[in-house]
């Protein structure tokens, strides 16, 4: 029995029996596992091919693996993650073999989630098709936005902060991503 005031030895406040929290790494790659198909599925209608999509997703999680000892003090994993998979993605849009490169908007332009009914998938190509063209008519702003949020899940703020935008014109390129696609839709 110790006396009040006595040197102790001080641990992390981890209760016995309990697990202690998992490491960053083994967050990062869970984060990824379940994301990766969003992810590249949105750097795919943003870059227009499925290898430059797939080069983006990995060259985002090699920058998030580098970091990953800063993760404690991320505060929206998901938005982090597909902040670095944007910039990613605009470093490969700014490279000279990718302006020299012609997008492919063939069948193959969309993922499809791996959890997905195979029924329900061959079910769907038809819409799939109509969004894909839909998709390809917007402005890069609206395409960008319009994917970050539906397909990344992202809030306004969040998409703001990653395109260095205010929230305003984040929520009018949205409302006129959503225009341009109703009618082309209808």
């Amino acid at each position: 029995m110790s006396t009040p005031g006595a040197s102790q030895s001080v641990r992390p406040s981890v209760e016995r029996g309990a697990a202690p929290p998992p490491c960053p790494g083994d967050v990062l790659l869970a984060a990824f596992n379940e994301l990766r198909d969003e992810l590249v599925s949105t750097l795919l209608f943003l870059l227009g091919n499925k290898d430059d999509a797939q080069d983006a997703a990995q060259e985002a999680f090699l920058k998030c693996w580098r970091t990953r000892a800063g993760l404690p003090d991320v505060q929206n994993l998901r938005a982090w993650i597909f902040r670095v998979g944007l910039n990613a993605a605009k470093d490969i849009q700014r490279s000279a073999w990718h302006r020299k490169a012609k997008p492919l908007l063939g069948e193959d332009t969309m993922l499809v989630d791996r959890a997905a009914d195979p029924g329900q998938a061959v079910a769907d190509q038809d819409d799939l098709i109509r969004l894909r063209r839909a998709l390809v008519g917007l402005r890069t702003e609206e395409k960008e936005v319009f994917l970050l949020r539906q397909n990344g899940g992202l809030t306004y703020e969040q998409i703001a902060e990653i395109r260095h935008s205010p929230v305003g014109t984040v929520k009018t390129q949205m409302r006129a991503a959503l225009m341009k696609l109703r009618k082309v839709l209808a």
